[in-house]
Parts: structure tokens; sequence; C-alpha cells
């Protein structure tokens, strides 16, 4: 009788990867970079626990766009009183808060619940090329395509 492999919180390695996201379009980065989170590219893969590995992503303020997105693509957050909807342009976003719109982009495609939570947390975006993440000795992880 064969039985399927469930991975344990306790059993779990995790590894730490740089990834630079200078030249890399936004979504495909985003989606890939989720998929590391949750641990998707490992055998050990189980959906119901938290698998995946530490993520630093530096150059956030140099990721791409295709097409007409700088300019037309609106971000949108509602401050929750009347009259308080603001939104922001992908170009504002990617000039001012660079790692938000990376985040956001990633938190998107997590689960939508606790877990989806706790994976957001292994995360780390930062606008330079500079990160103080060297005591895990992270490996550069280099994106398909």
């Amino acid at each position: 009788m064969r039985t399927t492999f469930m991975a344990k919180a306790n059993e779990i390695e995790r590894k730490w990867f740089v990834i630079d996201a200078e030249g890399k379009t936004l979504g495909r980065l985003a989606s890939e970079v989720a998929a590391i989170l949750r641990g998707k590219n490992k055998p050990t893969f189980t959906p119901n626990v938290d698998t995946g590995d530490h993520v630093i992503i530096i150059n956030a303020s140099k990721v791409e766009l295709t097409g007409k997105k700088l300019t037309d693509k609106i971000y949108y957050r509602h401050s929750m009183h009347p009259g308080g909807l603001k939104t922001r342009t992908a170009l504002e976003m990617r000039t001012n808060y660079a790692e938000r719109m990376i985040e956001l982009a990633v938190k998107g495609m997590l689960p939508k619940n606790s877990l989806g939570r706790q994976i957001f947390k292994k995360l780390h975006v930062y606008a330079g090329s500079e990160h103080p993440h060297q005591a895990q000795q992270p490996e550069v992880y280099e994106l398909r395509g």
C-alpha cells in the first residue's frame, strides 16, 4: 500500500534566494516568486503546509511593465471614509513605492487565508541593490525564460 507524503512544519528545510528584478516583467516575476514562496518548486510540496523558501527581491524600482501599463494601470486604495478613494498610476507606484508594487502583485497570487498571510512574511523586497540578509547566505536565483 502506498501512502502520500505529507510534509510536517518541523521537517522543512528553508533556503534563501535573491532575485534581481532589473529588466524583469512584473507579472512573470511575481508568479515565479509566489511559486517559490509557496514551495511548489519542491518535491515535498504539501498544499496545507508552508513548505516554501524565503525570497529577497532587489532592484524593485527597475521592474518592467509591458504595453501602456505604466500610464494606464491604476492602483486603488480606500480610506473607508466617504469620498476616500485614492488612485495612483503604475508609474507613480514604480517611482515612489516600488517595493509595494511587487508585494501587491505577489500577494494577489498567494492563497487568501491564514496560510497565505504566513507565506507572505517570507518575501523581502528592496528598491535598491542592497539588502540586510547577507547572514542568511542567500543563493542567486535565475528566473525561467
